[in-house]
């Protein structure tokens, strides 16, 4: 069951898995993505958003809570609101996105010794910045 109706949180925006087992796992990938972001605010070859996105998918299907959490958050709620209700990124925020990965990336490259290292770097780089590229501009709102 799903926790709605709750003063202090999100109204329920998600459907709840019924089978406490499967609402475990989603519980605990949600946690490992959103370590795994937080990770990567430090780790300049880590992405955040994406693990974001990974963490409120998975807490949609096992934690109102935690959902709610996340949405509430000032910085990951506007992200994830945006792409659950646009599938889209504002330009600001996909700009800024590029950015840090071209900066994390640049950085990890010109530490890194190794020719294949950096190959591997660019690859991974030119892919993440391609998606990226590819994502939608959610048009801005005048409020």
């Amino acid at each position: 069951m799903s926790e709605t109706n709750r003063p202090d949180e999100t109204p329920a925006l998600t459907t709840i898995h019924r089978s406490p087992l499967i609402r475990g796992l989603y519980f605990a990938a949600g946690i490992a993505a959103l370590i795994a972001a937080v990770l990567g605010v430090l780790l300049p070859i880590l992405p955040t958003t994406p693990f974001v996105l990974l963490a409120a998918a998975c807490f949609a299907k096992s934690s109102d809570r935690f959902y709610a959490g996340l949405l509430r958050h000032r910085i990951a709620g506007p992200i994830i609101s945006d792409w659950r209700e646009h599938g889209a990124m504002k330009r600001k925020t996909k700009g800024w996105a590029l950015f840090m990965m071209a900066l994390s990336f640049g950085t990890s490259m010109l530490i890194m010794s190794s020719f294949w290292h950096r190959v591997m770097l660019m690859t991974i780089a030119l892919v993440l910045g391609l998606f990226i590229w590819r994502v939608p501009v959610r048009p801005e709102t005048n409020h």
